[in-house]
């Protein structure tokens, strides 16, 4: 067997290291004592801690309340360790979808009914693909996780939706027993439209490939729609955080600019009153603090 030289030597290493840097990066166990909420970051398969989630206070949401019982009762039951759905909050933009998960992952942390401090994982849309490294990332932890993707829809050519399906029910290992799956999206079927008629208009068997794509949305066992509000619930809305501010100005004023400030906008929402209130506490020179 000839000898290896110094020469054959270094370029074993340098091929040793160039592999190396071509392998996929390990999973690296994140600190999930070090926070409530993390973001996953799938380049380097790791979770990093937010310290403090930008949300809002479950008291200031209006207009939802029915939607906002149904998403707590269930949160309520995972943490507890019992049977619960994923969900999938639809429905008219600045509603209150993402505020709404973010405000009940909140809430139900402060339940001493829940034996363990729920975690909220956010992934992006464009991660979905990535969520089997997620799984493996927090399967074997003690703790219980709300992984959540906000603004979930897939356009075109798009197929990393089968990822979503399979890490939801469809594949070996399945979702995880201490994960539960929470969507919003301004779709119903999450899918576009064209996705599903270009899709059904190439196929052999077109009622299958239809099926086949709006099966998605059958993973999640709650559908908890958000619908436009009326006037009557946007100045709801308006007049709540004005009590919760303390912000010293008169109703009648804060109505009329309130319905203004939504017909220059063309919407009324939950977003829409927000952003009202920040600059009518921008005007007044209160910070908007408890």
């Amino acid at each position: 067997m000839p000898q290896q030289t110094p020469d054959t030597d270094q370029l074993l290493l340098r091929i040793a290291e160039a592999l190396e840097r071509l392998s996929p990066p390990k999973t690296t166990s994140a600190d999930f004592d070090a926070a409530d909420a993390f973001i996953w970051q799938p380049q380097t398969k790791q979770l990093i801690p937010v310290p403090k989630v930008n949300r809002v206070d479950m008291v200031l949401l209006r207009g939802i309340d029915q939607v906002r019982d149904i998403l707590e009762d269930n949160t309520k039951r995972f943490a507890r360790g019992l049977p619960a759905n994923n969900a999938l909050l639809w429905g008219a933009r600045g509603m209150g979808k993402s505020s709404l998960v973010k405000a009940v992952h909140a809430h139900v942390n402060t339940d001493s009914n829940s034996k363990t401090a729920l975690k909220l994982v956010e992934i992006h849309r464009e991660d979905i693909d990535t969520l089997p490294d997620l799984m493996t990332s927090i399967r074997l932890s003690q703790h219980r996780f709300i992984v959540f993707c906000d603004d979930l829809s897939f356009d075109g050519n798009d197929t990393t939706y089968k990822s979503l399906k399979a890490v939801l029910e469809g594949g070996i290992e399945g979702r995880p027993d201490n994960v539960i799956f929470y969507a919003t999206s301004n779709r119903r079927h999450i899918l576009a439209r064209e996705m599903v008629e270009n899709e059904s208009s190439t196929a052999i068997n077109p009622g299958e490939a239809v099926e086949e794509k709006v099966s998605l949305s059958d993973r999640f066992g709650l559908w908890l729609g958000f619908h436009k509000c009326s006037q009557d619930d946007y100045l709801e809305m308006i007049f709540s955080y004005v009590k919760h501010f303390n912000l010293p100005i008169d109703a009648e004023q804060v109505r009329r600019e309130a319905l203004e400030w939504s017909t220059t906008r063309g919407s009324r929402s939950g977003r829409t009153a927000w952003q009202y209130i920040q600059d009518l506490a921008g005007r007044l020179e209160r910070p908007l603090t408890n």
